[in-house]
């Protein structure tokens, strides 16, 4: 018998229900207990990451000064090289035993990884090889990423399917707005802060964070455990029999399992989605750096100001979640992702620089004097305290490229804030749907690593091509990464459909 509905399941519609109906109720009941206790997961895993990203650039320079540009990108990459590395591992675990296992030891390493980050400044040298490693940690912990989408695709029917996933992003997207609107707040601690002395632990606008995210971290468990139960449906949302759920009267669905899934169909999936998170990872690794070039912004200013456009980012993406929900219905999953391609490829060609207006130069590095006579008001005050702000010397691009307007960077903020989002959802609701009811922790994890072999590469490779090559280089290149898949979307786009569909089961 198929699920029914959530508006049809209402206690409070029913009068007469058999001994059968009340298990089916709390059978129900439970396993959207458990899916929310998913979304609330993939939530705090979010604000785990965004929680420090606007403040990790200051955080680096202020805690090491042999910190430069080029490093930044692989601090930000390695939590993705973690979540990488620890995805498969946890979704092959959790299609083994119950996912109760994975998800507490991955939540506790997270949790053990922040409060590393909040000592790093601790130790006397290489003080940015102990925030690097602790941001591996941080993202090793976030693998489990790869058993929450599992679940959750394992526990809806193929109607439920996209809601679900939309609704899981949609608290991805609270914790992404959460994370820096807490960084935000958190700023007014301050650089000095206050010091235990009693735990050597300076609190700071850099240290309270991590630390907040480890108190969400032992919540998360306490959630896991307490309320998580395993449960697994077929498309037309009838539990199944699986390894993690020891529950009767289950229908066994090894005949469905047989037939074969579109490998080419996976594949093409895949590389959209490292696609999309590359990109996004190279927007999230830029906006610090590039505000303090463009605008010379100081560095509280930069994680106050970053802070409050994420925020603002992460409310238009819930309200592209709800929306999703309706055009996804009403045009299909596979014409809202090629909507959100483009969408973000406008965003990103928005962002090239042009006109005669030219950055600030930042004075701190400039070592010629004769160029120095001729620009005097760039040259601090003796036994001056000012932080130096603007485009760095080094950078020699910022000589002859056009300083990016400030309404390019909201126009384009906005458009990557619409388009992404869509793009995410749907990119791993259609990924789900192509894998049908064969277990998925496997698959999943494989999408989740390479979500986040894109989150590695992404940020070393805006964080190299922008110092040396500037800005236009750098949006021209994603320009025509984003081109490239619209086209190969366009190309695979009628192979892109459910199992069931394929198989001649549900008329799409």
């Amino acid at each position: 018998m198929s699920q029914p509905e959530p508006d049809d399941t209402t206690p409070l519609f029913r009068d007469e229900r058999s001994s059968s109906d009340d298990s089916q109720d709390d059978d129900y009941r439970s396993r959207w207990r458990s899916i929310r206790v998913m979304y609330f997961t993939m939530f705090l895993s979010s604000v785990g990451f965004t929680i420090v990203i606007t403040s990790l650039w200051p955080y680096l320079q202020k805690t090491d000064d042999s910190t430069d540009a080029s490093f930044l990108g692989w601090v930000v990459a390695a939590y993705s090289i973690g979540q990488m590395v620890a995805s498969p591992i946890f979704g092959w675990w959790s299609n083994h035993r119950p996912r109760r296992e994975p998800l507490v030891c991955s939540i506790f390493i997270n949790l053990a990884a922040n409060i590393y980050y909040a000592y790093a400044y601790l130790p006397k040298t290489n003080n940015k090889y102990h925030i690097l490693m602790s941001r591996v940690f941080v993202g090793f912990g976030a693998g489990n990423v790869a058993v929450v989408r599992s679940y959750v695709a394992g526990a809806t029917s193929l109607n439920e399917r996209t809601g679900a996933m939309a609704n899981m992003s949609a608290c991805q997207a609270l914790g992404f707005i959460l994370g820096p609107a807490l960084q935000a707040c958190l700023s007014f601690i301050g650089e000095e802060g206050v010091t235990l002395d009693f735990i050597a632990l300076k609190l700071n606008m850099y240290t309270t964070p991590a630390l907040l995210a480890a108190v969400f971290g032992l919540i998360n468990i306490l959630l896991v455990v307490i309320l998580l139960r395993e449960h697994h449906v077929d498309e037309d949302g009838r539990h199944i029999q699986s390894i993690n759920y020891t529950s009767e009267e289950r229908v066994d669905i090894s005949e469905e399992t047989v037939e074969s899934i579109d490998q080419v169909a996976v594949m093409t999936s895949n590389i959209l989605f490292f696609i999309i998170m590359f990109i996004f990872a190279i927007f999230e690794t830029i906006t610090t750096p590039l505000s303090m070039d463009m605008f010379a912004w100081t560095r509280k200013e930069a994680v106050l100001y970053n802070g409050i456009i994420l925020c603002c980012i992460g409310f238009i993406s819930i309200l592209v979640f709800l929306a999703v929900k309706v055009a996804a219905l009403r045009f299909g999953d596979r014409s809202v992702l090629l909507i959100g391609l483009v969408i973000i490829f406008c965003g990103f060609f928005i962002l090239l620089p042009w006109g005669n207006h030219y950055p600030k130069i930042q004075w701190a590095d400039i070592k010629n004097n004769s160029f120095v006579t001729h620009m005097p008001d760039l040259m601090p005050a003796p036994n001056s305290t000012v932080e130096p702000t603007g485009c760095p010397i080094e950078q020699i691009w910022c000589q002859y490229t056009p300083a990016i307007h400030i309404a390019q960077f909201f126009s384009a903020d906005f458009l990557i804030g619409v388009g992404y989002p869509a793009c995410n959802v749907m990119s791993y609701t259609l990924y789900s749907k192509i894998l049908g009811p064969k277990p998925q922790g496997v698959y999943m994890g494989w999408l989740t690593a390479s979500g986040s072999g894109a989150r590695t590469l992404g940020p070393v490779f805006v964080s190299h091509v922008y110092t040396h090559l500037g800005p236009r280089w750098t949006f021209s290149l994603i320009c025509g990464m984003v081109a490239g898949a619209i086209i190969l979307l366009s190309s695979a786009y009628r192979r892109l459909i459910a199992f069931s569909v394929r198989h001649g089961r549900i008329v799409e």
